[in-house]
């Protein structure tokens, strides 16, 4: 393909791109394709000559579209978003056209230098302490996802907490030391943090025990929580070292309580060693409103903090944002030089580079996707998106409580996102000591209107019928949503945070999960009479 010729395949290629996102929201939500659909459409093997742009392209819509899941669609609201816009696009175009591994500083000084300012500007606009500006001791990196950068800071954690058991120690005596901490090390976090903490202890050969969360706390992980944990660790003669706190966590975006557990850190005399991460993956982009920008000042307690502008700040994937406030602790941990890596201005100490922030030695030009997204919003431009879906998920909470014959909230609603299940049957409601009766929603403090508010044999109905709903939306396929389990609560999370996204589209959405509740329960309640009528 020459220049000309790429010229005509960029502008279709651009065309056919534009297309999709003006028509993505005509598109079944979900693929419904079944496992193994591509390979029956694809010869046996790659051809023997080269086939020109316009018969590859066809094969876009032909085979690839029917084998994907259109994250971009304003229907879609499962999981957490990702998005990607035009300027992200443009900074891929541009990273795939200056291709270069850049491992260091010298591979492309641009690739290193830009990260680091935009990284810079978007501690600021987060509100980040001070500390995790690349001006003093810490600094950010981009990272490909959260799950990387806590597998990162674990090892990181990891060596700082051995190198401190060890100090003052040396040749045999130090590994010696060494290998018995190592293993009696344990990585904690709580039992609603997200699987990737689990998963890092896997991979940097450690234990890991999660904490459990309590409903009268709306699954936030408190400092009690902790000083349990720290207690138990103790009394099996384990370490902790390193520990994930959440700030909006998947399944309910609760927020842990950030004071206490700095508290109780402090009052342990734990503060610098057991390493403190903030996994802040989605909802982390909310701390650039003012309303919010106040969570961030608890994080100078803590040696880490992640978030992904791939999720809700307009970036397309990956762009995951880690932020130390300690960088030597990053880069003694990962840092090995051979002779082929070294040059003068790595060897001077004046650069950086981000091999040593990171597991993979080479990186893409990330930097330039976030730069494009940054000038191309503003930063009143990324305010006016995030609020736009907190108050659209305000809305959201307000229908279902105007129904609260039907749905039942599980879960304070936070960050955009509502956790809802199928309410019990009001005479099925569970009399609390005062002789109050739990209202509907779970939002309130303290054990008077904490779920369940369903007996036991209620929240086993709920739970099938709610599973059913949201089988049965999914099946249709014209929004997409995901499920979880929370206490026993088989519950169906709803979260619109995509560009495209408006009311309407929310509106559809709990409509549709208004008609198919009362179809499902409808059926549910002829079926039970039949079986009623049969045991008589």
């Amino acid at each position: 393909m020459n220049s000309e010729e790429f010229r005509k395949a960029a502008h279709s290629a651009v065309d056919e791109i534009i297309d999709y996102f003006d028509t993505i929201q005509d598109r079944r939500v979900v693929s419904s394709v079944e496992p193994g659909y591509l390979r029956k459409l694809l010869p046996s093997g790659p051809p023997a000559e080269g086939e020109t742009w316009g018969t590859i392209q066809k094969d876009i819509e032909a085979k690839i579209m029917p084998g994907l899941t259109h994250w971009q669609s304003p229907n879609f609201m499962a999981f957490f978003p990702a998005n990607a816009t035009y300027p992200s696009i443009l900074g891929e175009l541009y990273s795939a056209a200056f291709t270069a591994p850049a491992f260091n500083w010298l591979c492309s000084p641009a690739v290193t230098e830009l990260e680091t300012v935009v990284l810079d500007w978007l501690a600021h606009i987060l509100h980040l302490p001070d500390r995790f500006l690349s001006e003093g001791e810490g600094g950010g990196v981009i990272q490909g996802s959260a799950s990387e950068a806590i597998v990162t800071v674990m090892v990181a954690a990891r060596e700082r907490y051995l190198n401190q058991a060890c100090e003052g120690l040396e040749g045999q005596e130090r590994e010696e030391m060494r290998n018995d901490t190592r293993g009696r090390l344990i990585a904690l976090g709580s039992e609603e943090s997200h699987s990737s903490t689990a998963k890092a202890a896997l991979i940097a050969g450690v234990r890991y025990e999660s904490i459990s969360t309590r409903m009268e706390d709306h699954l936030a992980l408190t400092g009690e929580g902790l000083r349990i944990a720290l207690d138990e660790c103790a009394g099996q003669d384990l370490q902790p070292f390193y520990l994930t706190t959440t700030l909006g966590t998947t399944g309910t975006c609760a927020t842990d309580n950030f004071y206490e557990i700095a508290e109780i850190l402090r009052k342990a005399n734990m503060s610098t060693r057991i390493w403190v991460h903030v996994d802040a993956a989605y909802a982390g982009a909310a701390l650039i409103l003012d309303e919010y920008g106040h969570i961030a000042k608890h994080f100078a307690a803590f040696d880490s903090f992640n978030v992904n502008m791939h999720k809700w700040l307009l970036t397309n994937f990956d762009a995951s944002c880690l932020y130390v406030c300690t960088r030597a602790h990053l880069t003694s941990a990962l840092s090995i030089t051979p002779s082929y890596l070294r040059n003068r201005f790595s060897d001077s100490g004046l650069v950086t580079d981000y091999r040593d922030w990171q597991i993979p030695l080479g990186r893409r030009f990330r930097a330039l996707k976030i730069w494009f997204v940054l000038r191309t919003y503003g930063v009143n431009g990324l305010k006016a998106h995030v609020r736009k879906h907190i108050f659209m998920g305000d809305k959201f909470a307000a229908w279902v409580r105007e129904r609260d014959d039907l749905w039942e909230i599980v879960t304070p609603p936070a960050f955009a996102l509502t956790v809802i299940t199928i309410a019990p049957p009001a005479q099925s409601k569970v009399a609390l000591p005062n002789g109050m009766t739990n209202p509907r929603v779970n939002e309130g403090s303290g054990t008077s209107n904490i779920l369940p508010s369903a007996s036991k044999k209620d929240r086993v109905r709920t739970n099938t019928l709610t599973k059913d709903v949201y089988e049965r939306i999914n099946s249709a396929g014209e929004v997409f949503l995901t499920s979880s389990v929370v206490k026993g609560i088989y519950a169906i999370r709803v979260v619109s945070a995509n560009e495209k996204a408006d009311e309407a589209h929310l509106r559809r959405a709990f409509d549709i999960l208004v008609d198919t509740a009362e179809m499902a329960i409808s059926e549910s309640e002829a079926e039970t009479g039949k079986t009623d009528r049969r045991s008589q």
